[in-house]
């Protein structure tokens, strides 16, 4: 028997650009397309002051440049919808975490969650990488020579290892860490990795040890480059601080693309000032965006990428692609592909 009308919050540029992926999918699983109702945000609400929504597909063009400190006009008008849709049962997000704080307000109404987890591994593990060979090449140090005309050669230099006689922390053994793993073990690199649950993630050929988030201690002080591609939880908050910077060795850089609350930043500015660390790659901090006062601008050993490393050209397709499946599973009332859940 087929399912009634569903009622989908989508934006007016999110559905003509992905309508036809929609029905595409749909049609392709046998089910109808004329069964979705898309809601813009320029609908009005009944009398209650509700809307009929049991869908949501928050695409990249409600996001634009909001952050979770900063919501801006489009996305507060999403969430007011959101939260006005007593019949609402799912949403799709485009970003791999829940850390906004309306999904958490979403999943304590038992509404569905699923996240775009796996659309921007590569973009993201691309970006890393590039932070990772621009601090081990000294391109910041370039880029400072490079403006004053002066001829900074590196000849003679002994800071300039290979990547290959060099070790990475990972922490984080997601789509992201994983992948990053690989490129770097490709490259030569000695790598260990974190996460929660070190029996999901045996010790292989590109791991020589995986340990627990309350375990890696030890491994800090032999390591080269601490890489965070965690996410944001409990566990995960202020993980990396002082103490545990203190543990690195001073020639160690801290790459970080998972998100700011992770590290303690201003323990991390203090080590960076002090030359306690020897640089870092950031593209995720707290706040965001970054204070125009904040140091961190200033440090010519920091590489600032103002929270990008996930976006790519086709993003938008990887992850409506994610919904349409999700959407066809939703219909069939089978599993969801990334649902999230409380914790």
């Amino acid at each position: 028997m087929m399912r009634q009308q569903i009622h989908l919050l989508i934006s007016q540029e999110g559905y003509k650009t992905y309508q036809d992926r929609i029905e595409s999918a749909l049609s392709g699983a046998g089910l109808d397309p004329c069964q979705i109702v898309p809601v813009h945000l320029e609908a009005n609400p009944d009398r209650a002051g509700h809307y009929p929504i049991e869908v949501a597909f928050l695409t990249r063009d409600v996001t634009g440049k909001s952050t979770k400190g900063m919501v801006l006009p489009t996305l507060q008008r999403y969430y007011d919808m959101l939260r006005s849709s007593p019949g609402l049962q799912w949403i799709q997000g485009h970003s791999a975490g829940i850390d906004r704080p309306i999904f958490k307000e979403l999943l304590a109404r038992n509404v569905r969650v699923t996240t775009g987890s796996g659309a921007n591994t590569s973009s993201v593990v691309q970006t890393a990488l590039a932070g990772i060979l621009a601090l081990s090449r000294h391109f910041p140090e370039m880029a400072i020579a490079q403006k004053e005309h002066r001829w900074a050669t590196m000849i003679g230099r002994d800071d300039l290892p290979l990547l290959s006689v060099q070790s990475a922390v990972i922490i984080g053994l997601g789509p992201i860490g994983v992948e990053l793993a690989r490129v770097l073990k490709y490259l030569g690199m000695s790598l260990v990795g974190v996460t929660f649950d070190p029996k999901k993630h045996p010790v292989d050929d590109v791991f020589s040890q995986i340990y627990s988030f309350d375990q890696f201690d030890a491994a800090l002080a032999k390591t080269d480059y601490l890489i965070l591609a965690c996410p944001l939880t409990q566990e995960t908050t202020g993980l990396i601080d002082q103490k545990r910077l203190s543990l690195l060795p001073k020639s160690a850089y801290l790459i970080n693309v998972a998100r700011g609350e992770v590290v303690d930043q201003q323990a991390l500015v203090i080590a960076l000032q002090k030359q306690e660390l020897a640089g870092a790659f950031l593209d995720v901090f707290d706040p965001e965006p970054l204070p125009i006062d904040s140091v961190l601008w200033d440090i010519p050993s920091v590489i600032i990428s103002p929270h990008t490393a996930g976006h790519f050209s086709g993003l938008g397709d990887e992850v409506a692609k994610i919904f349409s499946k999700n959407l066809v599973a939703y219909f069939q009332n089978q599993d969801l592909i990334n649902e999230a859940y409380l914790k």
